[in-house]
């Protein structure tokens, strides 16, 4: 098989490629770009989980990022077993046609107990004392010390939050020259995350990411002309194009508001009870789960929420099946937003009884996607100085709570998961295999078909479908 590398950089779009990303410019141009019409919800997992398997969410099952665990009563976001995709994966297509084939995952999402020869993803270490420490988990076992003291260790506070920084991705693609170095996969699946962070803060205005595209412009061109030089053809890929908002919806406040959700008190905050409440919404980006417990409200929930501004469309049991998504992970009624909205997952009505996660970042403990973690609170005066005393107690041995971001959702200026407003603005794929191409379009379920015509691209093997 031909080798073959996935470069994933999140959030590129036609529109995004030109002034600022000189390289990207001049290799699009000796091959050939076409737009991929994403599944709904055009969020991380889901479109990822697509593109491997070739399937929609009804079959896959990756839903969102997170979903209702209806069993446990519990919403879970974040998880990272792969036996979650409920789908066969293109690496293992590719190794029944061929047993010498190897596939390495580089950070693309459900990367632990896969099936995969070599992966690596972030594993943060959670000490009895309340503390997180930045560290990976590999497939083998040995190759997380081999990576570390050679790239030293991960940097996570930049991989996540008000801190993110091109120093993630970097290392990341570092990881990648390091892992091909030694094993020379046959597929590569390279995550590049660094333009999802400036892009949901400042949305799409070229003036305040100019930067950051110079800075993915920059690792796209060493890995590229790394990769080409060992031999490998390289795709580069998006997930989804974030477009810019300016209204945050509020949909768990809205249920509360009528009687519909519930919460439980503990010393003093609040805290969603999902499994007591009539209706809930678990708040991905531009879409919502809404799980009601109890059929009997569908009717009046679905009513609430189409008549809430912001909302676009409300999808109930017959329409999910349209877009793929009638599957038992789902929600009951699912809602996507205007292009220019998206959903929080906030459930309090007064800030001073919020929990205390919601002042942190903590994406495993909070019930919905909180893109405001990327931000540090601008009430607070002297946040260096904050965060330094924190640290300080962290290193002291007490007990700590790095409570500094701000519940202002409104500080969000860029969000995905609604379809695009148009091609120019969703996400693409460009090649320079141009003869693999015979439309300006694929559909995101193509991909997975697309990557094993890479690899056999000098092959008369036939492609099983």
């Amino acid at each position: 098989m031909q080798k073959t590398v996935l470069l994933n950089v999140v959030g590129l779009t036609p529109d995004l490629i030109g002034e600022h990303t000189p390289f990207l410019s001049r290799w699009q141009s000796t091959g050939k770009t076409v737009t991929i019409e994403p599944v709904l919800p055009a969020v991380t997992c889901t479109a990822q989980a697509t593109y491997l398997t070739g399937k929609a969410p009804d079959e896959h099952g990756i839903v969102a990022n997170g979903w209702y665990f209806r069993d446990e009563c519990e919403v879970k976001f974040w998880r990272q077993s792969n036996k979650l995709i409920q789908a066969p994966k293109v690496w293992e297509t590719a190794k029944a046609i061929d047993p010498d084939f190897t596939c390495a995952n580089l950070f693309w999402w459900y990367n632990m107990y896969s099936s995969v020869d070599y992966s690596v993803t972030p594993r943060p270490m959670y000490p009895a004392d309340g503390r997180k420490l930045p560290d990976i988990y590999t497939q083998p076992e040995n190759l997380r010390s081999r990576l570390q003291i050679d790239l030293g260790q991960f940097p996570l506070f930049n991989f996540w939050g008000p801190n993110t920084s091109i120093r993630s991705t970097q290392w990341i693609a570092d990881s990648a020259k390091f892992l091909d170095g030694r094993c020379d996969p046959t597929l590569t699946l390279v995550y590049l995350p660094h333009l999802d962070y400036c892009l949901q803060k400042y949305g799409t205005d070229i003036t305040k990411i100019a930067k950051d595209l110079q800075e993915i412009d920059a690792i796209c061109s060493d890995l590229i002309q790394f990769y080409e030089n060992r031999g490998a053809q390289v795709i580069v890929l998006s997930e989804y194009g974030i477009t810019s908002v300016s209204q945050p919806i509020h949909i768990n406040r809205v249920l509360r508001e009528n009687g519909l959700l519930t919460i439980r008190e503990e010393l003093g905050r609040e805290l969603l009870d999902a499994g007591a409440s009539k209706a809930f919404a678990v708040a991905d980006h531009q879409l919502a789960h809404v799980y009601v417990n109890d059929p009997y409200y569908i009717p009046q929930v679905r009513s609430l929420l189409e008549n809430t501004d912001g909302i676009a469309y409300v999808l109930d049991e017959t329409q999910k099946s349209h877009y793929h998504l009638n599957h038992s992970r789902a929600g009951e009624l699912i809602v996507v937003s205007q292009p220019d909205a998206w959903f929080t997952y906030y459930y309090w009505l007064d800030d001073r009884r919020a929990p205390d996660f919601a002042r942190t970042v903590d994406i495993h403990r909070k019930p919905g996607y909180d893109p405001v973690e990327l931000f540090l609170d601008p009430k607070i005066k002297l946040p260096q100085v904050k965060i330094a005393a924190k640290l300080l107690k962290k290193k002291l041995g007490f007990r700590y709570l790095m409570d500094v971001i701000p519940l202002d959702a409104s500080l969000v200026k860029g969000s995905h998961g609604c379809l695009p407003p148009s091609p120019s603005q969703g996400p693409l794929l460009i090649t320079q295999q141009s003869h693999l191409l015979n439309s300006q379009a694929i559909a995101a379920t193509d991909v997975y078909e697309l990557i094993l015509k890479h690899l056999m691209v000098n092959s008369n093997i036939a492609i099983p479908i």
